[in-house]
């Protein structure tokens, strides 16, 4: 599996050197890592159905307890078929999209194949620390597909709100994961599934994930990110708005369910936000005139319906969100390919352009009419079973659950109304409106959309292979006496007449759709969530300029006194409220530790007191070279040299500077209450310093794992009987590399304002040579007259015999 997931990577880092020469052969060679990922996760199929997980585990530094685990079970079975079989199918149909020389083609090639490798690894990961780094992949990967070049504004502002939303929630499902993982003592997503732990962090934690959860998926009120990201090339939206992307919350729910299923909190945020969600996101589908806008609406609704399922903790449930999972990534991503094809072939996909194309495009019918057949939840398909499942959830319960049914039914009343009014939109003949001008579209746009339609309908006739991989992974829950399955016919009962009244209900809603939408048009609507998050990120804006204004004084004592703040509010809450005591506390450790403390003390009141400058600077010294002579005692040579130099070279500096500055400190003394607030700010930040490093230093008696193997290997690995010289210079190479090249950029970037400071005032003093006048100063030939008279050509001399190449030198 990590292999899998690695080939991706390393295949897309040499894509775009392949699409550069031939971009339908970059697509062609981005498809094999995928293809090559469906085949092996089939190949085990009958192994993970059978009840048997596949778990591979690198560690990475086992002390610590981190490693890379990754585990095929049922429901990563379901989620990388879909990622890496409609990854196939849209890298396949791309090449006929973008066209030869294509530059959005060679852009969306490495990167469409890096997010099917980024997303394989996060269905695949059983860390929740794994999970964590391939989500914030995906979203890093979506930002660069769905802004492409960044030329448009609207590319770049769609790319940027997708960025921050789901970025933000990331962060605070990162806290969640944290608490998660605290409480139970293992981030390992398995071991919390098989023991899931109590407690009231339990809540705090499913809240937090839930946020996360809710932004990926585009739940409400994080919902129009997805519809602004259609501004990316569809077959990005059909990847990863329909198949892989927003699933991504899903999944983490459905992965997480057994772990929060005795938290309240869970199956009430999931079913109320995913209700709203799918209801809201259905009544916008219905008026939307672009056909790929109306699809992300329906994505969006979608979303909301499977998350009600995947939350609700049941074995009804689990079966019925598996199902809606596999229905939606198949219907979904076939319909975004269809419109994709209608919008090459016509040059619209606005339905109040659109007219005739179902005879001009019969074959594209044939596609999209089982697709949304699916979508609406008709029989024979898949999505027929889903929904039918997802109605038995709910109808033997209380009011609560009843009152989810009705929600269910509303929302799936709204979703047969935007797919009738997908195929009337882009298929009917419209009064009025001329017959579109279509072109045929290849087999190679055709067969890609056309395997998820049909695959939607075929898995729908053999449910069995379905309900097998449904029940599976519902086996987690508890399934009671009679189990529910998938199947195409349970009899006459109430799911299938909330089915027929959905199907009633939607036709006639959209057989209404001009007096609604004229109705629509007059209602208030105070809520919208586009204009939220503008107006949330310009008060994030005028704040953040207001503190910035009123904190970045150009004040070093308040940049001090802020830092200080915040970490006496913070960090000296945490050691207010610690209950264990300072271990082992000593006065000092040698004698001599007290003279230079003594010294140190005396130096520090003398720079309290100090009205000169160069006083002041050479107490400070005192202070380091006091410090410095600790580490010698306490055994730390190579700290106390150091020490040293950075002292020396600091008093070197200050030297320097003073040159410039007045002998005595020139500033006012400020006003008493002003002082007494330095004063106590000042002597808060010491004292908390002194406990905190007390505290520190006792808090562990015997070197860690991780220290003991420093030290046993050191002079076998190393060759070095320091250890903290082994650990700088051989263990920790990189990281002293990295600092390295740090000083290098920093004295790169000062040597460069030093020359340019340099030419700058050689050019103002006239002192450049010939090649390096101004054209303007070139420009003055034999007869010019010039301040000093004409330069003869060829002779870079002026009349008085001056050579400016040597005034060069002088200077």
């Amino acid at each position: 599996m990590l292999a899998l997931v690695v080939s991706h990577l390393l295949v897309a880092l040499a894509l775009p050197w392949v699409a550069a020469r031939n971009t339908r052969a970059a697509f062609t060679v981005a498809a094999l890592p995928p293809a090559a990922a469906l085949v092996w996760t089939l190949g085990h199929a009958g192994a993970v159905l059978g009840g048997q997980e596949i778990v591979e585990s690198l560690a990475w530094a086992p002390r610590l307890g981190l490693e890379i685990t990754f585990r095929l079970d049922p429901l990563a079975l379901l989620m990388t078929v879909l990622v890496s079989g409609i990854g196939v199918l849209v890298l396949l149909y791309c090449p006929g999209y973008f066209g030869p020389g294509s530059a959005d083609g060679r852009r969306s090639a490495p990167l469409l194949l890096a997010f099917a490798g980024v997303m394989l690894g996060l269905v695949l990961a059983d860390d929740l620390l794994l999970v964590y780094v391939f989500w914030e992949l995906t979203t890093i990967c979506s930002f660069l597909l769905v802004g492409q070049s960044g030329i448009s504004r609207e590319q770049r502002r769609s790319a940027m709100q997708a960025l921050v939303v789901t970025i933000f929630g990331g962060l605070v499902m990162l806290l969640g994961f944290v608490v998660l993982g605290e409480a139970a003592g293992t981030y390992r997503i398995s071991e919390l599934v098989a023991d899931p732990p109590g407690g009231g962090a339990m809540a705090a934690a499913a809240v937090l994930i839930l946020i996360g959860a809710f932004t990926k998926s585009a739940q409400l009120p994080f919902h129009n990110w997805l519809p602004a990201a259609m501004v990316a090339p569809t077959p990005v939206s059909a990847y990863l708005h329909a198949a892989s992307m927003v699933k991504a919350g899903v999944f983490l729910v459905a992965r997480l369910t057994p772990v929060f299923a005795g938290v309240v909190a869970w199956p009430v945020l999931t079913a109320v936000f995913g209700l709203l969600t799918m209801i809201v996101a259905g009544w916008r589908a219905l008026h939307e005139y672009d056909l790929k806008i109306l699809l992300a609406y329906g994505t969006v609704s979608q979303l909301g319906f499977v998350m009600v399922l995947v939350g609700a903790g049941t074995h009804t449930g689990a079966v019925a969100g598996t199902a809606m999972l596999l229905a939606h990534g198949l219907f979904k991503s076939a319909l975004f390919l269809v419109v994709g094809i209608v919008d090459h072939e016509a040059g619209s996909r606005d339905i109040r352009e659109l007219s005739g194309l179902g005879r001009r495009l019969p074959w594209l019918v044939v596609i999209a009419v089982p697709a949304a057949a699916s979508m609406a939840g008709l029989p024979p398909t898949l999505g027929f079973l889903g929904k039918e499942a997802a109605f038995e959830v709910f109808l033997h319960g209380g009011a609560g659950q009843a009152a989810i049914a009705a929600g269910l039914v509303l929302g799936s009343v709204f979703t047969v109304g935007y797919s009738a009014r997908l195929l009337w939109g882009a298929f009917a003949n419209k009064p009025g409106i001329p017959a579109t001008a279509a072109h045929a579209p290849g087999a190679g746009l055709l067969l890609p959309a056309a395997v998820p339609a049909l695959a939607g309908v075929v898995l729908g006739v053999v449910y069995p292979a379905v309900d097998e991989l449904s029940a599976a992974y519902a086996a987690v829950f508890e399934a009671g006496t009679d189990p529910y399955h998938l199947a195409l016919w349970h009899g006459l009962n109430l799911a299938l007449l909330c089915s027929l009244i959905a199907l009633a209900g939607g036709l006639v809603v959209h057989a209404a759709r001009t007096p609604i939408t004229r109705v629509r048009g007059r209602l208030v609507n105070p809520l919208n969530a586009q204009r939220a998050y503008e107006r949330s990120m310009a008060l994030l804006e005028r704040v953040a300029v207001g503190v910035t204004g009123r904190v970045q004084a150009g004040s070093l004592p308040t940049y001090l006194g802020i830092i200080l703040l915040t970490v006496l509010a913070v960090s000296g809450t945490a050691l207010l409220t610690r209950s264990t005591p300072i271990e082992q506390f000593r006065a000092w450790d040698r004698i001599l530790q007290v003279p230079l403390a003594i010294a140190i003390l005396i130096a520090v009141a003398g720079v309290v007191r100090a009205r000169r400058r160069l006083t002041a600077v050479l107490l400070v010294g005192v202070i380091g070279y006091g410090i410095g002579g600790i580490f010698i005692i306490d055994g730390a040579p190579d700290l106390a040299l150091t020490q040293f130099l950075v002292e020396t070279l600091t008093l070197v500096a200050f030297v320097f500077v003073l040159r410039r500055l007045p002998v005595r400190f020139t500033q006012s003394d400020p006003a008493p209450g002003l002082r007494w607030v330095k004063m106590l700010i000042a002597v808060g930040g010491g004292v908390f310093m002194a406990f905190a490093s007390m505290i520190f230093s006792s808090a562990r008696q015997t070197p860690s794992g991780v220290s003991e193997q420093y030290i046993a290997r050191a002079e076998q690995g190393a060759g070095a009987t320091n250890v903290v010289n082994a650990i700088i210079v051989d263990f920790r190479a990189f990281d002293t590399i990295g600092e390295i090249s740090v000083l290098a950029v920093a004295a790169t970037g000062v040597a460069s304002l030093i020359l340019t400071s340099r030419h700058e005032r050689r050019r103002r003093r006239g002192s450049l040579p010939i090649t390096e006048r101004s054209a303007a100063d070139e420009s003055a030939a034999p007869g010019n007259a010039g301040a000093a008279g004409p330069i003869r050509p060829g002779t870079g001399e002026d009349p008085q015999g001056r050579d400016p190449r040597q005034e060069e030198v002088r200077e």
